[in-house]
């Protein structure tokens, strides 16, 4: 089995090394339920300005394991994602945030879903597993967003807005994606659902960073994220 594992960076030279070696470093010998994971990796450099771009064209040199994708101009987590799929080959594809909110190890978790259950789409819940330091603007944002996918779409999820959205390489790489933003979360579940793919939740842990640490998701990409909710739901 092949895993793509996509990471959007846009000005996370502060991070970026520290999580590309975690990634990997994930090992997935010390897993009998997971033998032959093959691993690759692809970055999309959203037009960064802060060196993040300079760090990507030396590793680019040194590691012919890792493919990067230079944008000439800055679109947006979305869209960075759109480019990152169609350039996967793996069985399964995974985002991976490019700052250390989210811990690779938990791949064997969403994998093993897979693996053993049958699992069609696996998305690493925060709220069911460990998280740290998130602000109460964030928790209560995603939980209402959450409630807002069950009610839409019948369905029981615990973390719409996570990351880690495991979901077979086919459908990552033929999926339309839209929206330019962080907005890409609500868009992608919608599309998920009404494809007929069954999403399974494992508890997975986070570690939260703070505005001023970086994180650039706000109240306004709250909006931004129910009202894709309410587009999803009624178009494609």
């Amino acid at each position: 089995m092949k895993l793509s594992v996509v990471v959007p960076a846009y000005n996370e030279k502060s991070t970026l090394e520290s999580i590309l070696a975690r990634v990997k470093e994930v090992d997935f010998s010390d897993t009998p339920e997971l033998p032959d994971i093959e691993k690759e990796i692809i970055i999309i450099d959203d037009c960064s300005t802060d060196g993040t771009t300079q760090i990507l064209q030396e590793l680019q040199k040194s590691d012919p394991d890792i493919v990067v994708i230079f944008k000439k101009t800055n679109e947006g987590k979305g869209f960075a994602l759109r480019d990152g799929f169609r350039k996967t080959t793996g069985d399964y594809v995974i985002v991976q945030d490019a700052d250390l909110e989210y811990d690779p190890n938990d791949f064997k978790k969403l994998l093993r879903a897979v693996v053993e259950d049958g699992a069609d789409v696996v998305y690493g819940s925060r709220f069911s597993g460990t998280y740290k330091d998130m602000s109460n603007l964030h928790y209560y944002g995603n939980k209402i967003l959450t409630i807002i996918t069950n009610i839409f779409f019948g369905v029981l999820l615990t973390d719409m807005e996570t990351c880690y959205k495991l979901m077979p390489g086919k459908f990552a790489r033929q999926v339309e994606i839209k929206s330019a933003r962080f907005n890409f979360e609500p868009e992608i579940t919608a599309k998920i659902l009404k494809s007929g793919l069954k999403i399974v939740e494992v508890p997975i842990s986070y570690q939260g960073r703070s505005h001023n640490e970086g994180k650039k998701i706000t109240w306004r990409d709250g909006l931004s994220a129910l009202f894709t909710l309410i587009k999803f739901r009624f178009t494609n």
